[in-house]
C-alpha cells in the first residue's frame, strides 16, 4: 500500500492502536490473547448434563438386553453422575413437583424426561415427601440411580437362582438393600442379575432421583416393567427351599401384580434444564 492510499475504517482502527514506532503495544497484544482464550473457553465448555449424555453414548454404544458395560465404562459413568448437582439438571426442592397434596392417596410422582434413544434413557423422578415408587423390576438392564437431594428409603432384591416356586407368578428373592439414603451419596448401580434389580423407593423427605437405564424399557424387546407384592418367607412352604432360621428375614417371596399399582400415579413433564445437543 503506497502513501496516499485511502485506508478503510477497520484498518484505520487497527492502526490507531499502534505506537509511534508502528508497533502494536504489548498491552494490546495481551488483551487480544485474553479475548482469544475466552472465546476458546466458551466453545469448549460442556454442561454436566451434556457430559452425561455424551458419556452414556459411549458406555451404551453396544447396549443389548442383558449386556453389562465393562467395568471401566461403569466407573466412567458413575464418576460423571457422582459430580452432578441438582442445579446442573434444573431441579430444586422449591419446585411444585415436590409439594405434597392431601388427597388420601400416595403423592403424585413426576418424571422429567431428559433424553432417550434405543440404547439408553435419562430422566428424573421427583417425589414429594411420602411419595412411593412401588416394587418393580429392570429386566436385562443396567441402571444407575443418583439421589440429587433429600432422604429416601430403598429396599431392593435379587432373585434366588434355580429356587423352586410355589406358583408360576411367585419367586424367592434375597433382600439386597433395606436402608435410608441421604444426599449427597454415591450413585447406586443395579445389574440384570444382581445389585438389587427389583427395588422400591419411599421418600422420607422431598427427593429427586436421576436415573440412567441401559438399555431402556421396551415391550417389543421383552423389557417390560413388572410390579410385585413382597410377602414374608413364612408365607409359603416349598419343597426344596431351605433357609436358616436366623436368615429368613433376608428372604421374601415376590408375587407379580396383574396390573399396575392403583396408588401409583406418575405424570410426565418437560425437562427445563440446560439444553442438550446431539
Amino acid at each position: 500500500m503506497g502513501t496516499g492510499t485511502v485506508v478503510s475504517g477497520r484498518v484505520r482502527k487497527d492502526l490507531s492502536r499502534t505506537n509511534p514506532n508502528g508497533n502494536i503495544p504489548p498491552e494490546s497484544r495481551s488483551n487480544s490473547r485474553k479475548k482469544k482464550i475466552q472465546r476458546r473457553s466458551k466453545r469448549t465448555l460442556i454442561s454436566p448434563v451434556q457430559k452425561l449424555v455424551d458419556t452414556c453414548k459411549k458406555v451404551f454404544a453396544n447396549a443389548k438386553s442383558g449386556t453389562v458395560p465393562s467395568q471401566d465404562n461403569i466407573q466412567m459413568l458413575r464418576a460423571v453422575l457422582d459430580e452432578i448437582k441438582p442445579e446442573d439438571v434444573g431441579v430444586s426442592p422449591k419446585m411444585p413437583y415436590f409439594r405434597s397434596k392431601v388427597t388420601g392417596r400416595s403423592p403424585l410422582v413426576t418424571y422429567l424426561h431428559i433424553y432417550a434413544c434405543h440404547s439408553f434413557s435419562i430422566g428424573i423422578f421427583c417425589l414429594p415427601s411420602s411419595g412411593v415408587i412401588p416394587l418393580h423390576n429392570h429386566p436385562e438392564m443396567t441402571v444407575f440411580s443418583k439421589l440429587l437431594f433429600g432422604t429416601m428409603h430403598i429396599k431392593s432384591y435379587d432373585w434366588v437362582a434355580d429356587s423352586p416356586q410355589p406358583s408360576s407368578d411367585t419367586r424367592l428373592a434375597k433382600v439386597n438393600v433395606d436402608s435410608d439414603f441421604t444426599a449427597p451419596c454415591d450413585t447406586s448401580i443395579l445389574y440384570p442379575a444382581d445389585g438389587g434389580n427389583m427395588h422400591c423407593f419411599t421418600a422420607k423427605t422431598a427427593c429427586a432421583v436421576l436415573d440412567v437405564l441401559g438399555p431402556p424399557y421396551s415391550d417389543p424387546a421383552g423389557r417390560h416393567c413388572t410390579y410385585y407384592f413382597d410377602l414374608p418367607f413364612s408365607s409359603f412352604s416349598v419343597d426344596g427351599v431351605a433357609v436358616a432360621e436366623e436368615e429368613k428375614e433376608g428372604y421374601e417371596w415376590l408375587k407379580e401384580r396383574e396390573e399396575e399399582p392403583e396408588d401409583l400415579t406418575v405424570t410426565a413433564m418437560m425437562y427445563s434444564g440446560p439444553t442438550i445437543k446431539e
